[in-house]
């Protein structure tokens, strides 16, 4: 019997480097939330900010990957990204905010958020440690 997956909150810069390159870590992920072997929770900041980001970078296209943002995922609770404030970038706060409240692991390739998780309250990984840690083959 195979443990179930955990949550994760997938940062945008991991939908631009799967869209860039299917193969890498992040396409992985990518591909394992569209193969239903790994739930991606999301709410509408969080999801807006991916569209918005996906549709300025050609080549890459939002409908992709719209399908992923999955109804029964939504968190439509209190998130507080003002809670994050140690967070440079507020673009970057949503999604902490996000997996914090939803207990979920954040995956990112962002250093402000890899930098010091502790200070977060949250595990942060990059594509290729939670592949490693959560999802071993």
């Amino acid at each position: 019997m195979s443990r179930p997956q955990p949550a994760v909150v997938l940062d945008t810069n991991v939908f631009v480097a799967a869209g860039f390159k299917p193969t890498s870590h992040a396409g992985r992920l990518v591909a394992a939330v569209r193969g239903d072997r790994l739930r991606m929770v999301w709410n509408e900041a969080t999801r807006r900010e991916t569209r918005r980001i996906l549709e300025q970078i050609p080549p890459l296209c939002w409908a992709d990957v719209e399908k992923l943002f999955r109804p029964e995922d939504e968190v439509r609770g209190p998130v507080h990204p003002e809670r994050f404030s140690s967070v440079p970038d507020p673009e970057d706060r949503k999604f902490a905010a996000l997996a914090h409240a939803a207990g979920a692991i954040l995956v990112s390739t962002d250093s402000d958020l890899l930098a010091n998780p502790q200070r977060l309250d949250l595990l942060v990984l990059t594509p290729a440690e939670f592949l490693a840690e959560q999802m071993p083959s």
